[in-house]
């Protein structure tokens, strides 16, 4: 991935923490000159690896998996929050328009896992992290025996990051007085991807004062 220095994020905690917040990513895995692609949603698993291990599952009737030999390489894009960036909120506008965002790119070798009880307990936590925010959450408890039938019909994976690499494109390049405009400017939309751009741009605003 081209990533400029300016640009470039290497702290592993904050790139976990996009990989929590949008973990609906898209799996890519090189075939016979062809790339094989799925969108699925990652669970990070920090404990374990250099950069840590994503764990996902897919539908056993796609063909995809079989491709998971923990040889192959494969690519894990993450993509976080985006926003187009009007050149009217510099301190000039004699300039053109740009876009920010932040992504990271995970790669590594993803292997099967075929012990079941490894399998429910990914099911389980999978639930549990997306169920927490409901008022009641639902559990795997209450459809218990269906679940475990429903094992035969999905293969789960693990693949440990190999290589971690982030960029968050922020307006880094530009003037303070600039970048503060930005903020202001999207904090005040009512797209909350706008708004947690500026977000992220406050926290790499308040970095450079410490």
């Amino acid at each position: 991935m081209y990533t400029p220095d300016a640009f470039k994020e290497s702290n592993v905690k904050r790139l976990h923490a996009l990989m929590r917040d949008f973990p609906f990513a898209l799996l890519l895995t090189a075939h016979d000159g062809e790339i094989a692609t799925i969108h699925l949603p990652f669970m990070v698993d920090e404990k374990h690896g250099r950069y840590g291990t994503l764990l996902a599952h897919m539908a056993r009737a796609n063909p995809h998996w079989q491709l998971f030999d923990g040889q192959r390489g494969a690519l894990v894009i993450f993509t976080g929050a985006h926003a187009y960036i009007s050149p009217s909120w510099y301190e000039s506008p004699v300039t053109v328009p740009t876009w920010n965002y932040a992504v990271v790119h995970a790669h590594g070798r993803p292997m099967i896992v075929h012990d079941k009880t490894r399998v429910r307990a990914m099911l389980e936590r999978l639930v549990a992290e997306h169920e927490a925010c409901m008022d009641p959450p639902w559990s795997t408890a209450q459809a218990d025996h269906y679940v475990d039938e429903q094992l035969d019909y999905i293969v789960a994976f693990e693949m440990a990051v190999e290589r971690l690499e982030g960029k968050f494109k922020l307006n880094q390049n530009r003037s303070r007085g600039d970048q503060e405009g930005v903020v202001r400017a999207l904090a005040g939309s009512d797209d909350p991807l706008k708004r947690e751009v500026a977000e992220l741009m406050r926290t790499h605003l308040a970095s450079l004062k410490e």
